[in-house]
């Protein structure tokens, strides 16, 4: 991901904070905010494709059900989200760019138990081009493998979009980066192959889309409206465990996410992968769909 020279707390605009727009340097917490020190916070990752939020409702509705997965009910219903959203992009002024609803436990109580908390939550938006650098998209990116692996369901709250699920993914791309790679792919608790940091994963084998069950992860929703345009063009998609040999059959490979679109991905550890017609096709097919020049139905 290229990286602004300027910083997010220091920026010209608005932010919507706990229900108004408040100018962006005023949009501050306290350093004893529960969510700083025990990751009690949801949040999601939107794009705005011309001036509109891309599957603004399936965001806001899963920000909600985030933050019950954490025990904690957002004091704004789905449609207010949604309006809050929209306006904070108007007020903004933003073409194309990205979201940032954010939720979390205040700081009326300093501890593990925090049921007496406040629940704060703010919308940020800003002007934000492509995650990895622009020629990814032509040639791909180049993966190492992370260390760390995605927690069974029973061990963390993997349902849920929250801000603690990320550190392990912060690790990894870090090391990443630090090895001269763009990003890492992680495995889940059973060795098999789960998501990169911060987007999901396909395998192009044989004329077929393979993608990992996400039984211990997000179902991204991105993933899932490319899942339907894969299938609109009669492309047999098949969700399933993949192990990590399993790359030695993929003759392509890319990731999805809000954030990542669609990336081909060139290289992971020791396999390597040419981006070739089926991710083509569905990079056109997502741009498309996504500026609103065809009605495309996601699965």
């Amino acid at each position: 991901m290229a990286t602004s020279l300027m910083p997010y707390d220091n920026r010209d605009g608005s932010i919507w904070f706990d229900g108004k727009l408040v100018p962006w340097r005023d949009a501050k917490i306290h350093v004893l905010t529960h969510a700083l020190h025990y990751a009690s916070a949801v949040f999601e990752g939107e794009r705005v494709y011309g001036g509109t939020i891309f599957k603004l409702r399936e965001h806001s509705q899963r920000l909600i059900d985030s933050a019950r997965i954490l025990g904690f009910e957002i004091p704004w219903k789905l449609e207010e989200i949604e309006a809050a959203c929209i306006a904070t992009v108007k007020a903004q002024n933003i073409k194309d760019g990205y979201v940032r609803p954010i939720a979390w436990r205040g700081p009326e109580q300093m501890g593990v138990s925090a049921q007496a908390t406040k629940i704060h939550m703010s919308i940020a938006v800003w002007d934000w081009g492509t995650y990895f650098a622009p020629e990814a998209r032509l040639k791909g990116i180049r993966m190492a493998w992370a260390k760390w692996s995605r927690p069974a369901p029973n061990t963390a709250p993997t349902k849920a979009k929250a801000s603690g699920l990320y550190m392990i993914c912060t690790l990894s791309k870090h090391a990443a980066e630090a090895a001269g790679y763009e990003d890492a792919l992680m495995l889940d608790w059973r060795g098999r192959i789960a998501e990169a940091t911060g987007a999901n994963i396909f395998l192009a084998i044989d004329g077929e889309l393979h993608t990992p069950t996400p039984d211990c992860f997000l179902d991204g929703i991105t993933r899932r409206h490319v899942i339907g345009l894969a299938k609109a063009r009669q492309l047999k998609v098949i969700e399933r465990a993949i192990m990590p040999e399993e790359l030695a059959k993929a003759q392509e490979v890319f990731l999805t996410g809000s954030a990542a679109e669609i990336t081909p991905v060139r290289e992971i550890g020791d396999y390597k992968f040419t981006p070739g017609a089926i991710t083509k096709a569905l990079i056109e097919d997502f741009d498309r769909s996504v500026r609103g020049l065809e009605k495309v139905s996601a699965a």
